[in-house]
């Protein structure tokens, strides 16, 4: 297994532990879980591959990644109910699976043939919009849309870190780590530091 393979499953399992947990911040039923965990884990990988024309698209009769998405729900199911700082706890999962997701849709978009670009641009929607459909079938403001919030910026500079990284003599499979760092160190960051973006 390839490390860009290693990335994206954690990322799958990570994003599928966020989706479950906001449906039951939501209280919502197992099956619920389920499709949230689900939306949440493949959404912004999904929407990629149909805009740079891969088929079949990314989960389609991949049992692995079927797995760690029901493995996450599964996950969430048996944590404790009176789980501590529990907004905390999805905003981390959270944190984490931007730095995953946009890691592992730069490398997708390069290899597929797109400039860095639109790779980056790829990168932004594998992280970003799983979470705005899953925010969207909770009738909540997605995280992407929230005023001020370093959400899709954080992942644009980590994007941007790795292409940068890219050319210099670094490793490929380093260059990937590191990004993922820097998305997640910048959206926590970010957060505890209340960072914004200037209003329109």
């Amino acid at each position: 297994m390839s490390f860009l393979q290693i990335i994206s499953y954690t990322g799958i399992f990570i994003f599928a532990i966020t989706g479950a947990l906001k449906a039951r911040a939501y209280k919502m039923d197992i099956f619920g879980g389920i499709v949230l965990a689900f939306v949440t884990a493949y959404g912004g990988g999904t929407l990629r591959d149909i805009l740079i024309g891969v088929k079949p698209v990314n989960w389609v009769n991949d049992n692995l990644a079927l797995i760690l998405v029901l493995s996450g729900t599964a996950f969430t199911f048996f944590l404790k109910e009176n789980l501590r700082n529990f907004n905390k706890f999805i905003f981390f999962t959270d944190a984490i699976g931007l730095g995953l997701f946009t890691a592992t849709g730069i490398k997708v978009g390069l290899l597929n043939g797109l400039n860095e670009t639109y790779a980056l641009i790829m990168g932004v929607i594998t992280a970003t919009f799983g979470g705005l459909i899953a925010d969207i079938l909770c009738n909540a403001v997605p995280n992407l849309l929230k005023k001020g919030e370093l959400y899709a910026t954080a992942c644009a500079v980590g994007g941007v870190s790795y292409l940068l990284l890219n050319k210099f003599l670094l490793t490929k499979d380093l260059n990937l780590f590191l990004c993922v760092v820097i998305v997640v160190a910048l959206r926590i960051y970010s957060k505890r530091k209340r960072l914004m973006l200037p209003e329109i």
